[in-house]
């Protein structure tokens, strides 16, 4: 983080940020301006409900739940800051004031959602929302208000509002130290090789930058660790299986194996506070008392979406796996047998042997500066936006970038932070998040701050950032979710952006990914970085020949975390069993490769045990079979159709939650998501 020499007192989250957008001063910002922030932030919400409570008039959707919608300003401003480096640019001195900050915040929380004559107040408007001359969004809001009431436990006894606070407590600090545990151990990790023959296979760019990375850490050689381009890199390229089958089982056995960041313990603690609190609320399992809240409902529409895929995925996948073992048998002059830690790198060379592609001969390709123009040149050609670059806009790190976004009439659209390399301190994997969400107010659009944070391939000493064709998808996958914070046209901030049902929400990133096997879009950027020469017509036909590639070991991977998520949460019993054992019976159905008794994907599943998606990873394929059909619009219609796009636009981009998920995709697409669209897409004959 940049910091200067600022007195403490002065602190700026005190009061709204005075900067070109409200954007955060990251400049003036120091660690110990958290708390003390922290601290009068909640009392001062603490007495806007008060007053709420208070107010002798009848209650009103003005005077209760909108209300209730503009309180704890400076308490978004401060969390918004803090919760978002935390997961970009953290250190252990925000790990520990986390930890402190965790059960204040639960019982700030808390106090707000089991506050009786709060609840009172919020019923009785819902109670008359049909009748009392709201609009359909402000409908929607008392709603989400009643619900997010109710689903906190605002109807229990006072018995059992007592036990949901204690519940939710423990919850949030468990979550917390799942998340700080993987985190840690994944930058703990190193492996340092010396010897030149342990690099055999390897690309120069992947050389180039684990020496890098040695060079950064006052090391001599090579550094490899668990980070997404080291680890996937040397996985694909790396002949030396003895070391791979050593990355893979660090990468696999974090939070497994023993010692002070093992997860296992929380693990068991999370699930069964999970169906605690659900059984409080009077449901069966933790998957029910989330589900209801979901376009899928129940369980049942969950296990059946998953059952059918796996259904009709699975000969492919089986036959993939078969193509795979054969080839490497071939390679090898003898049987051979595959192990998990053997796949990406056979799978890759026999992607090479039949199509004649590998990441290497595209990567040149794919420089970075080249790749965000085609990125946000997409969002041009789509929906007219412009993006330049704001120098002055503060940033949380030397390496993130700052956008103004305009609209196709120049009008400000949103600030835009890029955040592309990993780094200590930095959660794996990519996510979009927000600084502050758009809303409306008094007359006024609030336009929001979006950031973009992934850990993609660095430069290094001899050439720029040369992405891999996974790492573009993975751009525009999360500029996807940009793009849905970005265009927002809401009046709450509540149901503004991307603030919509988990199943829902990947719709708008994951049908990004669609453009990247189109040849008419990969032309518009897709140079070599030395030459600047168009990528060839044949390479270009051969990432559209070879983009079913795997498609079902692909897809069997992701049910088998949608499975092992569903497991989890729909346990009606506590938990004190195995870990390890329970996932391997829980991803069983669509297992391929052998299982390594050692490992345990649970103890590192950030998603479902320290993200949002509890009982909720199902929604990557839910939202995959309404992205199939929703693109097949644009391919009927032209893929840069502009009639199509504003129709996405205004349906989708646009509503955030301010309508039922289904009422908008029938709305654009015509017709209910078929997954037949899903099947044709990935060339399956069902």
């Amino acid at each position: 983080m940049i910091m200067m020499t600022t007195p403490a007192k002065e602190n700026p989250f005190l009061k709204p940020f005075a900067t070109p957008y409200g954007t955060a001063p990251f400049d003036l910002i120091k660690i110990e301006h958290y708390e003390p922030a922290f601290e009068k932030a909640i009392k001062a919400h603490q007495s806007e409900i008060d007053a709420i409570v208070a107010n002798p008039q009848n209650p009103t959707f003005s005077n209760t739940i909108e209300a209730i919608e503009y309180s704890g300003e400076m308490l978004s401003r401060v969390s918004s800051v803090f919760f978002n480096l935390l997961s970009a640019e953290s250190n252990d001195e925000m790990m520990e004031i986390s930890q402190r900050l965790s059960p204040e915040l639960s019982q700030h929380s808390n106090n707000i959602n089991l506050n009786e004559e709060l609840f009172k107040r919020v019923k009785a408007v819902y109670d008359v929302r049909h009748t009392s001359g709201l609009t359909p969004e402000q409908i929607r809001l008392t709603e989400k208000y009643y619900e997010n009431f109710e689903n906190s436990g605002a109807t229990l006894s006072p018995e059992g509002k007592e036990k949901y606070r204690e519940l939710s407590m423990e919850l949030s600090k468990a979550s917390l130290a799942f998340g700080q545990n993987n985190l840690r151990e994944t930058n703990a990790f190193e492996m340092v090789l010396t010897d030149k023959a342990d690099l055999t296979g390897l690309p120069e760019t992947l050389i180039d930058a684990a020496a890098t990375k040695a060079k950064l850490k006052g090391k001599e050689g090579w550094l490899i660790d668990l980070s997404a381009p080291s680890y996937m890199g040397f996985m694909k390229y790396s002949s030396r299986r003895d070391l791979r089958e050593k990355l893979y089982m660090a990468y696999s056995m974090k939070g497994v194996a023993g010692g002070e960041f093992d997860n296992q313990e929380n693990v068991r603690k999370i699930v069964n506070l999970r169906l605690e609190i659900a059984r409080l609320m009077g449901y069966n399992t933790y998957s029910e008392y989330i589900l209801k809240n979901r376009m899928a409902k129940n369980e049942a529409a969950v296990f059946g979406l998953l059952d059918r895929l796996a259904e009709a995925f699975t000969p492919t996948a089986h036959q993939e796996l078969e193509d795979v073992k054969s080839f490497a048998s071939e390679m090898e002059g003898k049987p051979f047998d595959l192990q998990p830690w053997d796949w990406s790198y056979y799978a890759d060379k026999l992607k090479d042997n039949r199509f004649d592609l590998n990441d290497e001969m595209t990567r040149p390709y794919f420089e970075l500066e080249n790749v965000k123009k085609g990125v946000f040149g997409l969002a041009t050609d789509l929906y007219g936006l412009q993006f330049v670059r704001n120098r002055d806009i503060q940033v949380y790190h030397p390496e993130v970038e700052a956008y103004e976004v305009f609209d196709e009439n120049g009008d400000f659209l949103s600030v835009l932070y890029t955040d592309f390399h990993p780094r200590d301190g930095k959660h794996s994997g990519a996510w979009m998040t927000s600084f502050k969400e758009q809303y409306m107010r008094d007359g006024k659009d609030s336009r929001p701050h979006v950031s973009i944070v992934m850990n993609f391939t660095r430069p290094t000493e001899t050439k720029p950032a040369l992405l891999t064709f996974d790492e573009v998808k993975t751009f525009l996958h999360e500029f996807g979710h940009a793009l849905h914070g970005m265009l927002s046209k809401c009046t709450y901030e509540t149901l503004s952006g991307t603030s919509v049902y988990r199943d829902f929400v990947e719709l708008p990133s994951h049908i990004m990914e669609n453009w990247l096997v189109q040849k008419e879009y990969l032309d518009k950027f897709a140079f070599h970085y030395q030459t600047g020469e168009k990528m060839p017509e044949e390479l270009l036909q051969k990432i559209v020949d070879a983009s079913n590639y795997n498609v079902g070991y692909a897809t069997l991977r992701q049910l088998s975390f949608g499975y092992l998520d569903m497991a989890w949460h729909s346990l009606e019993a506590p938990f004190e069993g195995d870990v390890r054992a329970f996932e391997q019976d829980a991803m069983a159905r669509v297992q391929l490769l052998p299982v390594v008794p050692e490992t345990c994907m649970s103890a590192s599943f950030s998603h479902i045990f320290s993200g949002g998606y509890a009982a909720g990873y199902y929604s990557y394929k839910w939202s995959e079979v309404m992205d199939a059909d929703a693109f097949s619009v644009f391919k009927k219609n032209g893929i840069f159709d502009k009639e199509t796009a504003r129709s996405f636009r205004i349906n989708i981009l646009e509503k955030g939650n301010t309508e039922d998920p289904m009422t908008l995709f029938i709305r654009f697409r015509g017709q209910e998501p078929s997954v037949e669209a899903l099947l044709r897409r990935s060339g399956i004959d069902n």
